[in-house]
């Protein structure tokens, strides 16, 4: 039977093994193999794995002894792992329990699991949780060679924009000067100080400011990042004309800061800007919120925009690269 694999050096198959498994992208009914210093990974959905990886189809063999969630119950389970907790979405009460249940019978390495009780809310972003097994909700993730701490109960975090994060990431040069108004516990600003950059990130969770201290610290860069617990309007009055690149990561709220954003923009700035839209106009409220803020003291050049995943029903998380030239 032909199965979807990426094939990587074998140098690289861990930290590409974690990363498509931290997505679920991983098909652990077939057993990863390995020839002439190359590993095949076999995958469930080849239009999710990211542009970057090699994907080819080979005959590996079924693993016998692994028991998965979907073994176990009657339905086909939804959850992502986030390091050692398991998050599930289940608004009906038997079918969370009987999820929850299979999760912790199976094979998967797992302390806790959580499933949604709220949506995202207030100006901190976090959401309440139901703790249906164990009871940890600090965890350890790991993306693309960091280590982040963080605690589900007291901070935003979504390790499905791991692939996006990356794109920026992968632009960023040493020397550049990064602005990084909703930083959280530095899934951004982390990895950019890594490349060499100066980094202020701004978060108005002040336990996010905290976690991303420490994170900093694992990390080794951090002495390279400036953390700020406040409103970032408030803090971008101290970095005017300062940023090289900013990232603007708010969706359903961006555009209330594009302003400050702007004030931060040093002569070329480079603004990744982050919207939730109907797919009837995904990039058009952005780029009017970004030219009504910056025309025409600067240039306003939209370079690329990209739906980073959907959202709800007719609806996605959308990206505008928009370079601000002063002129």
């Amino acid at each position: 039977m032909d199965v979807p694999c990426v094939r990587v050096e074998r140098e690289a198959g861990e930290e590409t093994r974690r990363r498509l498994a931290e997505e679920d992208l991983l098909d652990t009914t077939y057993q990863i193999t390995h020839e002439d210093g190359q590993l095949y990974l076999p995958i469930v959905d080849p239009a999710a794995v990211p542009e970057e990886l090699e994907i080819i189809f080979r005959d590996p063999p079924r693993r016998e002894t692994q028991t998965m969630p979907a073994d176990l119950v009657e339905f086909t389970p939804s959850y992502e792992r986030i390091g050692s907790v398991v998050v599930i979405d289940e608004d009906d009460p038997e079918r969370a329990r009987a999820l929850a249940d299979a999760i912790v019978e199976s094979d998967i390495p797992v302390k806790t699991v959580l499933n949604r009780a709220s949506k995202i809310q207030g100006t901190e972003r976090v959401r309440d949780w139901e703790v249906l097994a164990g009871e940890e909700t600090e965890v350890i993730y790991r993306e693309y060679g960091c280590e982040f701490v963080l605690d589900l109960a007291s901070v935003y975090f979504s390790p499905r924009l791991a692939t996006e994060r990356h794109r920026v990431v992968e632009q960023v040069q040493s020397g550049e000067r990064v602005l990084d108004m909703f930083a959280g516990v530095g899934p951004f600003a982390i990895p950019i100080a890594k490349r060499g950059a100066e980094v202020v990130a701004v978060d108005i969770n002040e336990t996010a400011i905290e976690y991303l201290r420490e994170n900093a610290e694992r990390n080794d860069v951090a002495d390279q990042i400036t953390a700020i617990s406040g409103d970032v309007s408030a803090a971008v009055g101290e970095y005017a004309d300062w940023a090289d690149r900013i990232l603007m990561n708010l969706p359903h709220s961006a555009d209330e800061f594009v302003d400050a954003a702007v004030t931060a923009a040093g002569e070329e700035c480079l603004l990744h800007y982050y919207d939730i839209q109907h797919e009837d106009d995904l990039f058009g409220p952005g780029e009017r919120a970004i030219r009504a803020a910056a025309e025409p003291e600067y240039a306003v050049t939209v370079e690329h925009t990209r739906t980073v995943r959907s959202y709800a029903p007719k609806e996605y998380n959308v990206v505008l690269d928009v370079r601000l030239s002063k002129q």
